[in-house]
């Protein structure tokens, strides 16, 4: 029944209507299953599992609070090395490891297991963002390189409004140094080919590139070739290299094709092989409606309903999810590629609690309970789907679980999600869960976090944002810290990187699940992503995040390049990254900073916190593009606010500045930030009276972040987002 508040209560707990309803009239037609038989199982898993979640949370401040207690009486003294690890090991923080072991995970998909690629993440509330990276599977090279700094900006090359052939020119140019390394025509290079032809020798096709003089050449690897496709007015040359597909298009009559002697319109490639659909970092969703709106976008994304209207140009584009590829090999057999992402599901950490279905005391339930449940009942619509158009065509359920802590809570996961396939009557392990090496206790303990799940990892990814707040939250009374960017040069962060590929490698993760790096957080900086980015593939990540479908084109390039196979082969026999790189600390130490440095880091970190913030708590936008104090656009969500803000609060908290310095700088910052918002009709200044509760959640971000549970941001952030959404409602 419903009570005054609008909520159906039901054996003992109290759902918000708006979630019943979805529930009931969406997520469960077609199920066969009860809705009230569900709440009551869910129920059930609730009154079990809650006392447990509280108990590993409670684990997590008692342990803070020892080290705190730790670096608070050696304050002072020379730093002890020796002493700080064997105290580490004596609380348990740091647990010894048990034998050598390799996961037993089965029924993975090749986009998971053996294919190497970029990743994308995006908030699943937004329907148009969720769309896009579905279909960014495949993006155009043209398109990346044209509207890229990939290529010069200036002069002739610079873009216009109408089609720059001079650009066009260049863009060609890049593309064909592309095939002359993945497809190469030995002593020919792609740029002298004026014509592709294929010829049928014994049965098989095979690919003929014809230069000006006539002469004929063929691929080296021939079999890179795999298959064609006649598309009304073009030709599609389909191959292979690194387990990555690409497709020549030919149309001499397209402007792109009237530039390129053989007429190759188009370089159509292989992109984002998976991508995580988000309810965690990059999305703000505090109240039952924002909740429910991201898990319908899961739900349609399952069943492949989605769709997303906007204007563009005075036009209305409509967008819903692209459909497979189809083929003829070069053996005359159907070729069917997906067309599509493999998409995986982030819930919440253990931590953060939702009023959308209150316990018997009419208290907040764990949100990453409620996430398990209603996601992966909704993921139940891609495993009835026919075998063609699933999600999963090894007929499982993705799943990534951020921000454990330890051995301990990752059992808890595992625990977690056996209760939901029982629930959902799912085979044991049909729920597979990608685990974010993104905290320093999972880090320190990897190899057991991984036993913890071995029938059910299918990934462990180094998420180096969160990794750095964490970092700088655990040792917070150790000292004053480096400023951020010197903080990323240190020992830790290497080893760190290094130890996530050493213990994947060592518990047998090569071909069978991902091994991935983080995000590339300057969407507008391509050309350095692709110098940069390089680095992942080498270190033998199969995957690595990237902002945007235009980045994941970009990034897939690196992995023509690079095999991670091959690279994770030459990586297996090294010696595991050592462990007391890991735990030295960042600290200051004896460097000294200048009072314009103090004053410069001060500002920089205000300006971003600020800039984020007030769109997450205004506006509810959990993941954008932020200008930066030089207006530069970053990707900013939960995990970049952490390390801002823990840093501030480090830096208050030992001295080097002031609680007045950082009211201050947030004030002369917050009228940075009105100004580069001032174009947006949505935005409410912060200046007008310094009051507002996006003001307000930025100071207390850093003046409380020393209080706030292994620094994150969520209780902060979600509290004052409520108050506007009240204020809204009043």
């Amino acid at each position: 029944m419903l009570d005054q508040d609008d909520r159906v209560n039901l054996s003992g707990i109290s759902i918000a209507k708006e979630l019943y309803d979805f529930l009931e009239s969406e997520v469960l037609q077609g199920l066969r299953l009860e809705p009230d038989q569900l709440w009551s199982e869910y129920a059930s898993l609730l009154q079990d599992l809650t006392p447990e979640n509280k108990k590993l949370l409670l684990e997590r401040d008692q342990l803070q609070a020892q080290i705190d207690t730790w670096h608070q009486q050696h304050a002072g003294n020379k730093f002890d090395f020796v002493k700080y690890k064997a105290f580490l090991q004596d609380i348990g923080y740091l647990q010894s490891e048990g034998d050598d072991f390799a996961i037993e995970t089965a029924n993975v998909d090749a986009e998971i297991a053996t294919i190497s690629g970029p990743q994308l993440v995006v908030p699943v509330n937004n329907a148009r963002f969720a769309i896009n990276a579905a279909n960014a599977r495949w993006g155009s090279l043209y398109d990346a390189f044209y509207g890229t700094d990939v290529i010069d900006k200036t002069g002739k090359l610079a873009p216009s409004k109408e089609f720059n052939p001079e650009r066009g020119k260049a863009v060609i140019k890049r593309a064909q140094e592309f095939l002359d390394e993945v497809i190469p025509l030995g002593e020919l290079s792609h740029s002298e080919v004026t014509s592709y032809q294929l010829v049928t020798e014994g049965g098989k096709q095979r690919l003929q590139a014809i230069a000006e003089s006539g002469e004929t050449h063929y691929l080296q690897n021939e079999c890179r070739f795999v298959g064609h496709a006649n598309h009304a007015d073009t030709v599609v040359l389909l191959f292979k290299n690194n387990g990555l597909h690409f497709e020549l298009q030919i149309n001499r009559q397209h402007p792109a094709g009237a530039l390129h002697p053989a007429g190759v319109k188009d370089v159509l490639v292989e992109s984002a092989i998976s991508t995580i659909m988000d309810c965690e970092d990059s999305v703000a969703a505090v109240s039952p409606p924002e909740k429910v709106q991201a898990y319908r976008n899961w739900l349609d994304l399952m069943n492949g309903s989605i769709s997303a209207s906007f204007e563009k140009n005075g036009k209305t584009i409509d967008r819903k999810l692209h459909g497979n590829r189809q083929y003829i090999g070069a053996d005359g057999a159907a070729i069917e590629l997906s067309g599509r992402s493999l998409m995986l599901v982030r819930n919440v950490g253990h931590l953060v609690t939702t009023d959308s279905v209150l316990d018997m005391q009419g208290e907040k339930t764990p949100e990453g309970m409620l996430d398990a449940f209603i996601t992966c009942l909704c993921s139940l619509h891609d495993l009835k789907r026919s075998v063609a158009v699933r999600n999963s065509q090894a007929s499982s359920i993705y799943v990534v679980k951020p921000k454990m802590h330890g051995p301990q809570e990752v059992a808890f996961a595992d625990k977690l999600y056996s209760r939901i396939e029982g629930i959902l009557n799912l085979a044991p392990n049909t729920i597979k869960i990608g685990l974010m090496d993104e905290e320093r206790r999972t880090t320190l303990n990897l190899k057991e976090c991984v036993r913890a799940l071995k029938d059910r990892i299918v990934f462990i990814n180094t998420g180096f944002l969160d990794r750095t707040g964490d970092e700088i939250h655990t040792s917070m009374h150790a000292g004053p810290m480096l400023p951020k960017a010197m903080i990323k040069q240190q020992a830790w962060l290497q080893a760190y990187e290094e130890n996530n590929v050493d213990v994947g490698l060592e518990t047998g993760m090569g071909g069978k699940a991902q091994i991935g790096k983080g995000m590339w957080a300057k969407p507008d900086e391509m050309q350095e992503m692709l110098a940069v980015k390089m680095d992942a593939p080498l270190a033998g990540a199969s995957c690595a995040w990237v902002p945007s479908p235009t980045g994941a084109t970009l990034h897939a390039l690196h992995y023509h390049s690079v095999s991670v196979m091959v690279q994770q082969a030459k990586l297996r026999d090294r010696i595991r990254a050592n462990i007391d790189d890991i735990l030295t600390i960042p600290l200051l130490g004896k460097q000294k900073l200048s009072a314009e440095q103090i004053t410069t880091e001060i500002e920089e970190n205000a300006q971003s916190i600020l800039g984020y913030v007030v769109r997450w708590v205004d506006q509810g936008v959990g993941c954008s593009k932020v200008p930066d104090i030089h207006n530069i656009g970053l990707m900013e969500d939960r995990a970049t606010l952490r390390i801002s803000s823990q840093l501030l609060a480090n830096w208050v908290l030992h001295g080097v500045c002031s609680e007045k310095d950082i009211i201050d700088a947030m004030k002369k910052m917050a009228k940075v930030v009105d100004k580069q918002n001032v174009y947006d009709a949505n935005y409410r200044p912060m200046t007008d009276h310094y009051d507002g509760p996006a003001f307000k959640a930025a100071c207390n971000l850093v003046l409380n972040g020393a209080q706030q549970p292994n620094g994150y941001t969520e209780p902060e952030l979600n509290a004052r987002r409520a108050e506007v959404l009240a204020m809204q409602h009043a």
